[in-house]
């Protein structure tokens, strides 16, 4: 164990996942006999860069890294089809930087357009006056017991880069249009700031993610651990009068954390309706049809397939859920229809 100099906590380049934590919290260096943990921060040295050549600062630009740098991220495992499969490593060995947004884990495979890995090798986890790791959690947001009184709606897609984003932040874009006070939450993924920042340019009051939550990344993290999370965020812009609450749920369906929260009656019970986003129309049907089977009330397809005329026209021959392009969810006339009375008096003036 060490005493941190307080030099190079300053000159280190720390991520967007570990935004919470201030750094005053942080007083030691943990060198040895050390297992990490889901969301342990780790001061890491950067040795050879790969295919993520920036981080992500708190503030969400992306800060060059070069051989030598030393960064702060937090373990943390991935599951991202066109990125990475990694792992949190046993040890302090050497591993990877696996998203920009500040997660550290053991790359085990990759897409084949990606380059590799950048090389990272710990120097030690950081730890408080007390020895203790540093975790994510620790600094997540306050349990909020007041009740939901806004209405949810979540976004559902296909895969990566189904355009759930989009869908989402054009939800966000209507409904504010719309006169409503939205919050927003992407509640499964990997820490990265650019879609929080989409969401609040988009209008929404608010904007949290799972690292509000203390999560680096969901992938193997529990559903009930995902959900609980997730619904104290939702309490939490609920109590600050948000009248309507978008919701994002990052990868396909078949990915094990979304299904297993599409499958959830307690995650459903939270929602007034659900999207769903495709990049094509056999993906559409075949997702509205498994969400609908599930119990969920699938109010609109939209997503990357929009962009398409050919492609929006074969989804509507075969599918009667209604299909909105990101233009349609912006125009407050398509979304006022979804909003009941009840949630009215939320509503900004």
């Amino acid at each position: 164990m060490e005493i941190l100099d307080r030099n190079r906590i300053n000159c280190a380049k720390f991520a967007f996942s570990t935004r919470r934590v201030p750094h005053d919290a942080i007083k030691t260096l943990l060198v040895s006999g050390q297992t990490p943990k889901s969301g342990d921060l780790v001061l890491a040295r950067v040795t050879a860069l790969g295919s993520h050549k920036r981080i992500e600062l708190p503030t969400g630009r992306r800060a060059s890294l070069f051989p030598g740098d030393e960064i702060v991220l937090a373990y943390g495992n991935r599951y991202a089809p066109d990125q990475y499969e990694a792992y949190i490593p046993k040890t302090l060995e050497p591993c990877h930087m696996v998203a920009a947004g500040g997660v550290a884990a053991l790359a085990t495979t990759w897409h084949d357009r990606l380059t590799g890995p950048t090389e990272i090798e710990p120097i030690g986890l950081l730890g408080c006056a007390k020895r203790k790791p540093l975790n994510l959690v620790d600094f997540a947001v306050p349990a909020v017991p007041a009740p939901i009184e806004s209405q949810v709606f979540a976004v559902f897609g296909t895969s990566m880069n189904a355009g759930k984003t989009a869908t989402a932040a054009a939800l966000v874009k209507g409904l504010t249009e719309a006169g409503h006070r939205v919050g927003a939450v992407k509640i499964t993924g990997t820490g990265a700031g650019g879609d929080l920042w989409l969401m609040r340019d988009s209008g929404a009051v608010a904007a949290f993610d799972f690292t509000d939550a203390g999560f680096p990344s969901t992938f193997d993290v529990s559903p009930e651990a995902i959900l609980a999370g997730a619904t104290n965020l939702i309490r939490s812009l609920s109590r600050d009068g948000c009248s309507t609450i978008v919701l994002e749920v990052a990868d396909g369906l078949y990915q094990s954390e979304t299904d297993a929260l599409a499958r959830s009656a307690a995650f459903q019970s939270l929602l007034s309706g659900t999207f769903f986003a495709a990049g094509d129309a056999m993906g559409a049907v075949a997702g509205i049809a498994h969400l609908s089977a599930l119990g969920h009330d699938v109010r609109g397809l939209s997503g990357a397939l929009t962009r398409s005329p050919l492609a929006m026209r074969e989804a509507g021959a075969a599918t009667t859920v209604p299909l909105f392009t990101l233009t349609d969810l912006m125009n407050p006339d398509t979304v006022r229809g979804w909003i009941s009375p009840a949630s009215s008096d939320l509503a900004c003036a």
